[in-house]
């Protein structure tokens, strides 16, 4: 039975709020060891929402943690054990760690039910071209079932293997992240400013929506502006992939990676 570990404070809550508000047949156990003003937060949330809590010292976390990569070990006290819980791609990284660790000048990608995998492998493969350095796919309503990671990884050309995937549970949280980290969050939509009028941040983020609903409403309020592609053709919209390489390709090109 599989099992996942998660480390960090924000990803142990989310985890535990989420499988408070919906149940996916998975064991939670939190392990922790001194518990602190923020870890006593989430064990009482874990009691309100039936997770098993054990405390443990701080040699087994350590023991625990130790075949994770290496950006995700610092557990600072805490950890989330997921028995039965689906298997976690081998690109996965925890958002809220990434960011202690993430470069000044950063391109992330939030996708926002983008629901078919041939779409996220490409614009994965575009993310590998253009050095955008983080994708974002919401846990759920898009294409991140580790059942379709052979279709990603077909159709990223093999960049899925180089190009980090946070997969989160609240969207519009994990916007709220990246701009207290100092990204400055650009929707992809139509109505919005020209790109060729627009000029990337150091800190991007480039929120992508479905082909057929676009954003959702709470992240477009989240967005400090909304870019659009100019266009000429007769059908309405460019496919999401191909959207996604233009604007990440702008963006190198304007503000190339070292």
């Amino acid at each position: 039975m599989a099992e996942n570990i998660y480390t960090g404070f924000h990803a142990v809550e989310e985890h535990v709020r989420e499988y408070r508000e919906h149940p996916d047949g998975s064991k939670l156990i939190i392990e922790y060891s001194k518990p602190g003003p923020r870890i006593k937060k989430i064990l009482d949330l874990a009691s309100k929402s039936n997770v098993e809590c054990r405390q443990v010292s701080d040699r087994d976390l350590d023991a625990s943690v130790s075949s994770l990569p290496e950006s995700v070990r610092d557990h600072r006290g805490i950890i989330l054990r997921a028995v039965g819980e689906k298997a976690l791609a081998q690109n996965s990284v925890q958002l809220d760690q990434w960011l202690t660790s993430c470069p000044e000048r950063a391109t992330v990608v939030v996708l926002d039910s983008v629901t078919d995998p041939h779409n996220v492998g490409a614009i994965i493969r575009s993310c590998d071209q253009f050095g955008a350095s983080l994708l974002v796919l919401p846990e759920r309503r898009s294409a991140s079932d580790v059942q379709e990671n052979q279709i990603i990884a077909r159709s990223s050309a093999g960049s899925s293997a180089w190009v980090p995937v946070a997969v989160v549970t609240n969207l519009v949280r994990s916007v709220q992240m990246l701009k207290d980290a100092g990204f400055w969050i650009y929707g992809a939509d139509a109505g919005g400013q020209s790109l060729a009028e627009t000029e990337f941040a150091t800190r991007t983020c480039i929120v992508m929506g479905s082909e057929g609903h676009g954003m959702s409403r709470l992240l477009a309020e989240n967005c400090d502006a909304i870019v659009s592609i100019p266009t000429c053709g007769k059908v309405d919209s460019l496919n999401v992939s191909v959207a996604a390489g233009v604007l990440l390709y702008e963006r190198y090109r304007t503000n190339p990676v070292d």
